[in-house]
Parts: C-alpha cells; sequence; structure tokens
C-alpha cells in the first residue's frame, strides 16, 4: 500500500496542478474528478475495489437526479476513497478543516472548493451551514458523515446535530449510505490497511428519504434505521445490544436483502472527492 501510495501520489498531484488552471470549470468537476480517478486506481491496486448494492438508478442518474444531501457511517480513512469510487453526481464533501493539512486529500478538498469546517468555532459551523445551503439550492449534492468523526471501534456512534436542517430547509431528500467493513480493513488509527478489502468492502446506498415536513429528530430515526438495516451486525452501536432472536432475526433479513440486491462492482462510475 505504501508503495501504491508513492506511485499514485505525485501523479494525482500534478494532476490537479494542471486541471487547477482550467477556466470553466463549473462547481470543480474536473479538478474532484482527479480524486475519484485516483481514488478507483488506488484501491483497484490495492486489492480493495468495494461492490455495490441497492438504488443504483440514483446513482446512473448522476446529477439528473437533483441535489440530495448524502449521509454514511465513519469509521475509517478509506471511507472517502471508497465512496469516491460509487457516487456519480458531482457532489461536496462536508470535511475537518485540519485534513486541509494531508497531503493529497488537503489539495483535492481546498482546490474542489469543498466545505471544511471548525467544529469548536461556532462562526465556521454557521458558515457551514450556509455552503450547504447555497450548493444544495444550486442542484450541487452534499456528502457528510452525520457522527461527525471517524469511529475509534467500527461501531456505529451517535449523530451530531444539525446535519439534517440543512436537507430539510433546502427540501432536498436525504439519502443514506452504508459503509460495511472499512475499519476492519483499515482501522481509523491505522495509515495503511491492514488486510486487502476485496470481496470485504462493501457499500449499500438506501432510497431516498423524503424530508418534508420531517422535524430534525426524525430525519436522525429514520436515517440510523437505514444504516442499521444493511450496517453488519459487529458495527452495531455497542449500547444496541440484541437478543438472540433479535440477532437472528435481524440476520436473516441482511441474508434475504443480499440475494435480492446481488453486490455489483462499480468500474464504470465516477465522482468527486
Amino acid at each position: 500500500c505504501l508503495f501504491v501510495s508513492l506511485i499514485t501520489g505525485p501523479i494525482w498531484m500534478l494532476a490537479m496542478k494542471i486541471v487547477h488552471k482550467m477556466e470553466n470549470d463549473e462547481n470543480r468537476a474536473m479538478y474532484d474528478m482527479t480524486g475519484k480517478i485516483w481514488s478507483k486506481a488506488w484501491l483497484t491496486m490495492t486489492n480493495s475495489y468495494p461492490t455495490v448494492s441497492g438504488n443504483l438508478e440514483r446513482l446512473k442518474a448522476g446529477n439528473d437526479a437533483g441535489a440530495c444531501l448524502f449521509v454514511a457511517n465513519h469509521a475509517s480513512w478509506l471511507d472517502i476513497p471508497v465512496l469516491c469510487t460509487v457516487l456519480d453526481p458531482v457532489f461536496k464533501f462536508i470535511a475537518k478543516g485540519e485534513l486541509s493539512k494531508v497531503p493529497c486529500i488537503g489539495a483535492q478538498l481546498a482546490g474542489g472548493e469543498h466545505i471544511l469546517i471548525d467544529r469548536e468555532d461556532r462562526r465556521s459551523q454557521l458558515k457551514t451551514f450556509k455552503e450547504g445551503i447555497n450548493y444544495l439550492k444550486n442542484g450541487v449534492p452534499i456528502m457528510a458523515f452525520p457522527e461527525g468523526q471517524r469511529s475509534k471501534d467500527g461501531h456505529l456512534m451517535d449523530f451530531k446535530g444539525g446535519l439534517f436542517a440543512m436537507a430539510a430547509k433546502t427540501n432536498v431528500p436525504i439519502v443514506p449510505i452504508t459503509l460495511s467493513h472499512t475499519h476492519s480493513v483499515m482501522p481509523s488509527n491505522a495509515l495503511f490497511p491492514v488486510q486487502p478489502g476485496s470481496g470485504k468492502l462493501h457499500v449499500h446506498v438506501h432510497e431516498a428519504i423524503d424530508t418534508t415536513g420531517k422535524s430534525e429528530e426524525e430525519l436522525v430515526a429514520l436515517v440510523r434505521e437505514s444504516f442499521l438495516k444493511t450496517l453488519p451486525l459487529e458495527q452495531h452501536p455497542l449500547e444496541h445490544i440484541l437478543s438472540v432472536e433479535e440477532l437472528q432475526a435481524l440476520s436473516d433479513q441482511q441474508h434475504a436483502a443480499q440475494k435480492t440486491q446481488l453486490p455489483t462492482t462499480t468500474t464504470n462510475t465516477t465522482v468527486p472527492v
């Protein structure tokens, strides 16, 4: 993985510098494309390309499907490149400001005009909210992690407040995305994957949640419910301890869902970082 990163990283940086000079790059789509290409190449070369299932029609529709708020569970650095291999429309991440200092990823986020937030600064939070609203009103989807940080043990955590109000205010749908096994492939404190992700990493795109007339509390509950439907049992919240009967019933439901939604690889999709 280190070798692959050392080879592909400089190429990605060079591509960003070249594309950065382009004029008429609406929403920095071409600039973001460099990150999508790198993500696909890096995951392929490290034998960690994910499979995907669920609402694939929305992904195929791209930006024709309109603006929405994509949300996913967050447990690994791997989540970002995995999402960038799957999502097709031009979109913007809401990410922590300190990521701007990370090589390559920082340049991608800043140059691609993604939304960077300092959660300790109230003014930064308000600025983030306004930027997100503007992007959604202009038809550009937003991608965010409602937990606000990577889970240290891979279990789903509580959600931070304010995010879903962004979707409710602009009347755009919320599309939950479940990421499976990214933590086991690359733990939150690891710099590189500890095992190949092929056959393990999986992305499930849920049906869109209509935000019309719903409170933020209702939206939080609906998104959390969507995550838990397809999230592996070992990633469920620790406080949500199920009985043996409940575990068996949930396992049966997930197996039934897998039979009706056969995973496919996403070798032809593209999207921003």
